[in-house]
């Protein structure tokens, strides 16, 4: 690792240490930010045992899990337990109450929404969704859990306002499976990307955006580009280095005179890319990385993706 930036790490990481008595001081503000959220649940002791359950994850407990967090506040686990694992109540309102606070708190016309998925290492076949699958922090093919994230970012501040689980097709065809980890019987197979557009159909009016970004996985698919489009949506999506392209800056080739004009050939992007001139290309510092400064080379170019004919 660069020296300069282990310095610059060793520096963020010693703002890090918070007083323990910051917390005290956060805690009337944190009980009001909760109110909303908790109130939607119903019952009075589900609200009871939000409050309960989020102040031990706040507290100094080595162990966060339900059975210590009940015992340091002199309750019984077990209607904790119940609460986090088998007591149904609706999550809906929490997530829209998330949105309507970001949109108003953070909301600008030139917002951008971000969809991410992101894999979580697992052991066994029980948990919701697991399968083995791609898994990003491993960097293969690993069993896994896969959920896709929707954030909000703006000029103000950025955040997380939504998520989906992803379940395979190995689980939406097993229908036993699902009862047995508690999956809804009206739940079936959708794509990542079939995933994003619902939480966009049902949030993208709530959150002021003038983008849609996600990585390369979310660009893949030309069908998901178009539905965008013809949402009237302007997106920024990183592609797969095998994506076909046409320059529309660069001269097509010359006309011989017979026959229809040429067109610029299709090239891919890998290729396109390594053909630029170095000098057109802009270095931008990004933020900091878990290994390093997260830096980026940029080039401005007006393009067209090749899409493949529909059946």
């Amino acid at each position: 690792m660069d020296a300069r930036y282990e310095a610059r790490k060793q520096e963020l990481l010693e703002e890090c240490d918070v007083a323990p008595q910051v917390f005290e001081r956060v805690m009337p503000r944190l009980e009001r930010f909760m109110q909303p959220f908790v109130e939607s649940l119903g019952r009075t002791e589900q609200v009871q045992h939000a409050r309960t359950f989020v102040q031990g994850l706040l507290s100094d407990l080595e162990r966060k899990n339900t059975e210590s967090i009940a015992y340091r506040f002199g309750q019984e686990r077990m209607p904790l337990q119940w609460f986090i694992g088998v007591s149904d109540w609706d999550d809906r309102p929490l997530r829209g109450e998330l949105v309507r606070q970001v949109g108003q708190a953070l909301g600008e016309p030139d917002g951008v929404i971000v969809f991410d998925p992101s894999a979580f290492p697992k052991s066994g076949k029980a948990s919701v969704g697991v399968a083995r699958q791609w898994c990003g922090r491993l960097g293969k093919v690993d069993n896994c859990q896969v959920a896709v994230y929707m954030g909000y970012a703006s000029r103000r501040e950025h955040a997380l306002v939504d998520l989906r689980m992803y379940l395979p097709k190995e689980w939406t065809t097993d229908r036993q499976r699902c009862a047995t980890a508690g999956i809804p019987r009206n739940i079936r197979y959708r794509t990542r990307h079939q995933l994003c557009l619902e939480m966009l159909a049902e949030h993208g009016q709530a959150l002021p955006h003038q983008w849609i970004a996600g990585d390369d996985e979310m660009g893949r698919p030309s069908w998901f580009r178009q539905r965008l489009d013809r949402l009237g949506e302007r997106y920024l999506l990183a592609v797969p280095c095998n994506t076909l392209i046409r320059d529309l800056e660069v001269d097509p080739p010359a006309y011989c005179g017979r026959g229809c004009p040429p067109k610029r050939p299709w090239t891919r992007v890998d290729r396109w890319v390594a053909a630029q001139d170095e000098a057109n290309w802009t270095v931008i510092d990004v933020r900091d990385g878990a290994k390093g400064p997260l830096v980026v080379e940029v080039l401005k170019r007006r393009v067209v993706a090749r899409t493949p004919k529909r059946q």
